[in-house]
């Protein structure tokens, strides 16, 4: 059986690599446009101004650690985003906004990838509105976005009343098929060709996105993903340096991610 040739893989340098002019550019956030988990970063923020129990944030880091190490599990899943939206139940929008900005200013500007800040650049150069779009909190979401000069973002809602949360959720969270579905009800309301648009990400959950363009590309990709673009030809932009040929024999990101968030569950728990 004949060898499969792997994905073009695109250096980091001067971009050029966006490749036709497209109508509009989607990107993924999580391990595409940073690195790691945007919402470790906020909950670290939240933590740091009291907005946890010491109970609350032991339960939170439990199901944060088991799905950084063992991956996806919808009931696991289900828990962390109850869990989230009773941490900002009876908070005000306004108060969880400037969480962010102060969380992409403490932690989250230092974690934005140089090349995808690349690409993004090139797009907006070439004329073609850059979204971001997320499972993330659309507050934070809003504030990489206008950050980064995109055109805008969409993220998951949590309902307000008045301006205060609700603690439930407005739809779905915007994950693997709701996703592709938030892209395909943007681009209808702005006149986007799909079939003359791009995507990214590093993620094999948004290949429901990814194959929803006309120009999919993936960034740092998970295993799943890249086997995917190697077998339809897909442009790859890998951005990791040296550590990325880990990646053939243990999810380093999880393990990492895991690790991470016990240390610093750990000591936010110490110091209250």
């Amino acid at each position: 059986m004949p060898r499969r040739s792997p994905a073009p893989v695109v250096p980091v340098g001067p971009v050029g690599a966006v490749g036709p002019r497209v109508d509009a550019a989607f990107f993924d956030l999580d391990g595409t446009v940073v690195r790691g988990a945007s919402l470790f970063h906020l909950a670290r923020g939240l933590a740091a101004r009291g907005f946890f129990s010491r109970r609350e944030l032991q339960r939170f880091a439990r199901r944060a650690a088991s799905f950084a190490l063992r991956g996806e599990d919808l009931g696991h899943l289900g828990e962390v985003r109850e869990l989230a939206l009773a941490f900002v139940a009876g908070h005000t929008t306004a108060e969880i906004r400037q969480i962010g900005e102060e969380v992409w200013d403490e932690h989250l500007e230092a974690d934005v990838s140089a090349g995808t800040r690349a690409l993004t650049r090139e797009h907006l150069r070439a004329g073609a509105p850059v979204w971001l779009v997320t499972a993330a909190p659309v507050e934070l979401a809003d504030v990489v976005a206008r950050r980064l000069g995109m055109t805008g973002a969409l993220g998951t809602v949590a309902e307000s009343v008045d301006g205060t949360y609700t603690g439930r959720l407005l739809g779905e969270p915007l994950h693997g098929p709701a996703k592709a579905d938030a892209v395909r009800a943007l681009a209808e309301r702005h006149g986007f060709d799909l079939r003359r648009c791009a995507a990214y990400s590093d993620s094999a959950n948004d290949l429901p996105l990814l194959t929803l363009v006309g120009s999919p590309a993936v960034v740092n990709p998970d295993r799943a993903l890249r086997r995917h673009a190697a077998a339809h030809a897909w442009p790859v932009h890998e951005f990791r340096g040296w550590w990325h040929l880990a990646r053939w024999t243990v999810p380093v990101r999880r393990v990492a991610a895991g690790a991470a968030v016990v240390v610093v569950v750990a000591t936010l728990a110490r110091r209250r």
